[in-house]
């Protein structure tokens, strides 16, 4: 059903639980291939808080030091930077290659194509870390992708909430934000609620003892 549905996540999630089983565990011979597909199809899944969660763990195992390849390559997507997709296809290809047939036929190719769709995702989100304001031309060139195909890609990141951006076609300019949490949030409002209460407070008191002036003024 997964594989049916291209659903990398749930697959990794799959293999993870395999990876779990004692008898496996004890045998380098049956954990080595079963952790090299749960880092891929890792690799493949679109990033969300799940991902990552999972994507962290696997680099905490002690066991990726026996394919340390693949550590490096899991290592460079949670490292803020660009990664140069030339540079790291033609790392990476023989092993995805290799791998090709535990993603089977078309799904294979579309695997390929969903790889490099990953890594420009992730260099999106680097820059966006980096520039709260970048022209589209200067995007595409970090991306190393023509100014259609960055909007394409960016569009489709805002679409699917992976980030917030805002595109001016006119002047060409991107403008991200940054995402706060619900628990920020709340953060936020509680604090600017508790300078207004202190603010009021202060008022009145100053409104009172001038009040208190006046009448004794008055009286006088």
């Amino acid at each position: 059903y997964y594989f049916h549905n291209n659903d990398y996540l749930e697959i990794c999630r799959c293999y993870k639980a395999i990876y779990e089983i004692p008898s496996v565990r004890e045998n380098p011979s049956q954990w080595i291939p079963v952790l090299r597909k749960i880092c891929w199809y890792l690799i493949l899944a679109p990033h969300d808080p799940m991902q990552s969660s999972l994507l962290n763990s696997t680099l905490e195992d002690k066991n990726l030091s026996e394919i340390p390849k693949f550590r490096l390559l899991l290592k460079q997507l949670v490292t803020m930077e660009v990664i140069q997709w030339t540079s790291l296809w033609n790392a990476y290809k023989d092993e995805f290659e290799n791998e090709k047939n535990m993603l089977g036929g078309s799904l294979g190719d579309k695997a390929a194509e969903d790889l490099k769709q990953r890594i420009i995702e992730h260099n999106i989100l680097v820059v966006s870390r980096y520039y709260s304001r970048i022209t589209l031309k200067r995007l595409a060139e970090l991306l190393c992708l023509t100014v259609e195909e960055a909007e394409k890609h960016l569009s489709e990141m805002v679409v699917s909430k992976a980030l917030v951006a805002k595109i001016d076609r006119p002047m060409g300019i991107v403008c991200f934000q940054v995402v706060k949490d619900s628990n920020e949030i709340l953060n936020s409002w509680a604090v600017n609620l508790e300078k207004l209460l202190d603010l009021v407070e202060k008022s009145c008191h100053q409104i009172h003892k001038e009040t208190m002036v006046h009448k004794a003024a008055l009286k006088v």
